[in-house]
């Protein structure tokens, strides 16, 4: 993911509300999202390079997304470890966030600069390993997460956050089947930020203004995907819309599964 928005525990049914694009080269082999053969229970995309996800939620209610932390660009020879392989590794554990977490501080130096996200047990929390690893619980609001810090004031988090927090206020969103096109509109909003409001994190300042854009069109490098997460005690919606080269859309998947609250158990492997 490289831009996520999120209402925890601001709505009177869903404790979560996730709105997310992925930004990744056009290259990169990928799964839509579905329920996993391999891991029962958990339901997103898959990077079908090293094996993990950007966005997962499981039947035994924990879920995970991932950004990475944009500071100038990434050494290609870098050996740092996938940072999908987070998402994957902590839905299928059993701890609670705050014992994982305590965990990872072990290794989290050894993984691409990431943002993480990440719920069990009626709790959320956001870890992050830039400039130096530490993690939190949140507490109930509306939030904004992209290749800066948490709540960070890029324009497209601004521009998403505020189109969460108005969704989550219409009488429709308690629908059983909730109009989410708002939601994707926001999600496929194209407009670049001007220069003044540009975040600088050390990439030339025209990649920066290709980055500023909710949606980024490109040949090579854009949105491969846009994400929404609707969680209640009882269930989960995810919906994937997803993006071929220049914008053009390649198909959706729509998956809705039960969530029973953990007793401790991981998922089985």
């Amino acid at each position: 993911m490289c831009l996520i928005a999120f209402a925890w525990r601001k709505h009177p049914r869903y404790r979560l509300v996730l709105a997310a694009n992925r930004d990744e080269f056009h290259s990169r082999p990928t799964a839509p999202a579905q329920a996993w053969a391999d891991l029962p229970g958990a339901h997103g995309g898959r990077d079908l390079r090293q094996g993990g996800s950007w966005l997962l939620a499981t039947e035994n209610d924990r879920m995970a997304a991932v950004t990475n932390v944009r500071n100038g660009l990434e050494d290609p020879d870098a050996q740092w470890r996938s940072r999908g392989e987070l998402v994957l590794d902590f839905v299928r554990a059993a701890p609670r966030p705050s014992d994982w977490l305590a965990e990872l501080s072990l290794r989290a130096a050894s993984y691409g600069p990431f943002n993480l996200l990440l719920g069990a047990s009626g709790e959320l929390h956001f870890a992050s390993n830039r400039p130096r690893y530490r993690h939190r619980p949140l507490k109930p609001g509306v939030h904004a997460l992209s290749n800066g810090d948490l709540d960070a004031p890029w324009p497209k988090s601004l521009r998403l956050r505020d189109a969460v927090a108005a969704w989550i206020e219409m009488e429709a969103s308690m629908d059983d089947w909730p109009p989410v096109q708002k939601l994707f509109t926001a999600l496929s909003d194209t407009r670049e930020a001007p220069d003044a409001q540009l975040p600088r994190t050390g990439v030339p300042i025209e990649l920066e203004r290709r980055l500023s854009a909710t949606f980024i069109n490109g040949a090579s490098y854009g949105t491969r995907a846009s994400s929404l997460l609707l969680l209640d005690d009882d269930e989960a919606v995810l919906y994937e819309r997803r993006y071929a080269p220049h914008g053009h859309f390649e198909g959706e998947s729509v998956l809705r599964f039960p969530v029973v609250r953990a007793t401790g158990a991981a998922l089985p492997s």
